[in-house]
């Protein structure tokens, strides 16, 4: 069983006063083109992987914009954060929340707000990513070519990449103007798109041995899952876990890490600026109007 995860919990502060935290801009319209960017991701994967399983990972304030974008997705699907740890903790619980009902099976994770227009060169990455999975112990990041020195994104370094998918020789952080030149001079970095394909099994191992912390809280909440008790032991235990990304707790600790590279288009929608460039209007205009 292939399973998608669709982080949608966070604020979208950088896009203040357009994205706020009563309706961040996953549930907007920012692009004009009728969908929010959770319902846009949600139906580029449909078209990938037609026979996933679906789940959204939120806040539960945020509960109610999901359940009316995405009405297709099942509400014990929607998981609901009781605090904002990061995305390590809330990644944690949808795997072990999966593998109590479902057990084996592999898992994509990926931001809500991203923008991809070829739909078609995504889901064939992303079907790729699960066949490699499926033959090898791996987490398979998705890394995009980039096209120009951009200083917003993370990297990923992986020089002997081309077009099979490689092991990652390291992570980098958001560069400055001159670092991401030279990354763009000697090729063999790759923009960090935050989506990620490994099998359960894999995820669980990695926590264990790199997050045993979060790992523990899970065993506690665990035998709660799918009872009347859940929602009172998810809100007493989760907080306690340590507020980490996925990236600094488990990926960039793990050896058996590897890149596929992308060449279409991506965005992950962070600034004014890279949302004029699509769609050629500036979101501020639109403020006041329904989005």
């Amino acid at each position: 069983m292939e399973h998608i995860v669709i982080m949608a919990g966070g604020v979208g502060s950088r896009l203040y006063p357009v994205s706020t935290p009563e309706r961040p801009k996953q549930f907007l319209d920012l692009l004009g083109t009728g969908k929010t960017l959770i319902r846009m991701t949600y139906e580029r994967f449909l078209s990938a992987i037609p026979d996933a399983c679906f789940w959204v990972l939120t806040s539960g304030d945020y509960v109610h914009f999901v359940r009316e974008q995405i009405p297709e997705i099942a509400p014990e699907r929607i998981l609901a954060e009781p605090a904002a740890r990061n995305t390590a903790p809330c990644i944690a619980y949808a795997c072990r929340k999966i593998s109590a009902l479902c057990g084996e099976g592999s898992v994509c994770v990926t931001p809500a707000d991203a923008y991809v227009p070829d739909a078609e060169a995504f889901g064939a990455t992303i079907r790729r990513a699960f066949d490699f999975c499926m033959r090898q112990r791996s987490i398979v990041c998705i890394g995009i070519k980039p096209d120009h020195p951009h200083t917003g994104y993370g990297y990923i370094h992986a020089p002997g990449l081309g077009t099979s998918v490689e092991k990652v020789s390291a992570f980098k952080e958001k560069p400055q103007l001159e670092t991401a030149e030279r990354y763009l001079e000697e090729g063999g970095y790759y923009w960090n798109a935050g989506i990620f394909v490994a099998s359960l099994a894999t995820l669980e191992d990695s926590f264990r041995l790199y997050a045993p912390g979060i790992s523990g809280v899970m065993d506690e909440i665990e035998p709660y899952m799918y009872t009347e008790g859940e929602g009172e032991a998810l809100a007493r235990l989760f907080p306690e876990c340590e507020k980490i990304s996925i990236d600094y707790a488990v990926i960039e600790k793990s050896p058996d890490v590897y890149v596929l590279a992308a060449d279409w288009e991506w965005s992950d929608l962070g600034s004014f600026e890279a949302i004029e460039r699509i769609c050629g209007v500036d979101p501020r205009n639109a403020l006041g109007k329904n989005m």
